[in-house]
């Protein structure tokens, strides 16, 4: 009999385990009293939805006191819906993938035409199936899957980067081909069909963070090394096939921090459409080949913003990589000499006392100059 045919006995073995090591204590997947919902028990999808959207990208001990803090501001479908983005992103500051943030507010507004806000704490009134909620901005098919398995105990699969790794392994799939994501999606069915939803997909995603490592996996203490092709025949380590890393392309960025007379400084606001859309940031750009970097912040300052700069002393320069590319930041303090800043490139200016900075959202490499433009005009103990 091949593992594809056990569903049951993995489950059972599973499930096993998860009443003695499984991570009952994420505070989203409990319901209002602290206390574990029971079996087909339906608790608010609201605090989940958001917790997994967090999750995205991110890990499970950094997200936790950033959704504690976003419950206590937002604690509700209703109150998150009505707020501005600017609020949600101040919220959100830190945690990086700011379109996120973007999509969580998007979404907040057509969740709340379907729930209602009167009833935004009833679970009952929230979308139960995987096409309502792969309908709203940024949901895929498995954090679609976690929702509604958390939420309603409903039997519906996951396949995030911890289920696959196990399921990859269970049955020695090398290549990560359309077809074998058929097979793993058909594998996770097999598994959440069985009873207990909840409990089976998280006792997956918390195998795979425990257990089921990527380097140097947990094997003898698996429950389920009896069922693992890769563990019998191979070694787990090989499965899934690991992808070559590539090497980030590095782009220098001049930034300027321009000042006007009453010691105010210009930031401009990000266009919605664009990547960390709604966050604020100094202007300034990429450098071209064969020009100084401070001939890159006069060219850029003229043309996101109309205006003509003396570049002064140099603030900083820092190194910063996001996921895909690494940049080089050089930061020059600047003297405004004329022109009206217009928002030419963003979708708004505002000159702001240093003090107030921290008033607005800001992407962390923002951040650091901040942090430096405190030290150079000596603003004693700002907490960033």
């Amino acid at each position: 009999m091949g593992i594809i045919d056990s569903p049951q006995d993995i489950q059972n073995s599973l499930l096993e385990w998860f009443k003695l090591n499984g991570r009952y204590w994420i505070p989203w997947k409990l319901k209002k009293d602290g206390s574990i919902p029971q079996l087909g028990e339906s608790i608010s999808p609201y605090e989940i939805w958001i917790a997994e959207v967090m999750l995205q990208q991110t890990q499970l001990k950094v997200v936790i006191p950033y959704w504690e803090k976003w419950m206590k501001v937002f604690p509700s479908l209703t109150s998150l819906a009505e707020d501005d983005l600017e609020n949600v992103l101040m919220i959100w500051q830190g945690l990086g993938y700011y379109s996120r943030a973007n999509r969580i507010h998007q979404s907040s507004k057509k969740l709340v035409e379907f729930v209602g806000k009167s009833i935004d704490q009833d679970p009952h009134a929230w979308p139960h199936r995987i096409d309502q909620w792969m309908s709203l901005p940024g949901i895929g098919r498995s954090t679609a899957g976690s929702i509604i398995s958390s939420a309603f105990d409903l039997p519906t699969p996951i396949l995030d980067g911890n289920v696959k790794r196990i399921l990859s392994r269970l049955l020695a799939i090398e290549r990560k081909s359309i077809k074998d994501e058929k097979k793993l999606w058909e594998f996770s069915s097999l598994l959440i069909s069985m009873g207990s939803p909840r409990d089976c997909n998280q006792a997956l995603m918390d195998l795979g963070a425990i257990i089921c490592t990527p380097k140097k996996p947990s094997c003898t203490s698996c429950p389920l090394q009896n069922f693992c092709v890769s563990y019998t025949k191979y070694d787990p380590e090989d499965f899934p096939t690991k992808e070559m890393t590539k090497i980030k392309p590095f782009q220098e960025i001049g930034i300027g921090v321009v000042f006007n007379n009453k010691g105010e400084c210009l930031i401009d606001q990000r266009l919605e459409s664009s990547s960390m859309g709604g966050m604020w940031e100094f202007p300034g750009g990429k450098k071209i080949p064969g020009e100084s970097i401070q001939k890159t912040i006069e060219r850029e300052l003229k043309e996101e913003l109309g205006i003509i700069v003396k570049v002064g002393e140099k603030l900083l320069s820092f190194e910063h990589a996001y996921t895909h590319k690494k940049f080089y930041f050089t930061v020059h303090i600047c003297e405004w000499i004329s022109g009206e800043p217009k928002p030419l490139a963003s979708q708004k200016l505002l000159w702001v006392s240093p003090e107030k900075l921290n008033d607005y959202p800001f992407p962390a490499a923002n951040k650091k100059i901040i942090s430096e433009l405190y030290k150079h005009l000596c603003i004693g103990n700002k907490k960033l």
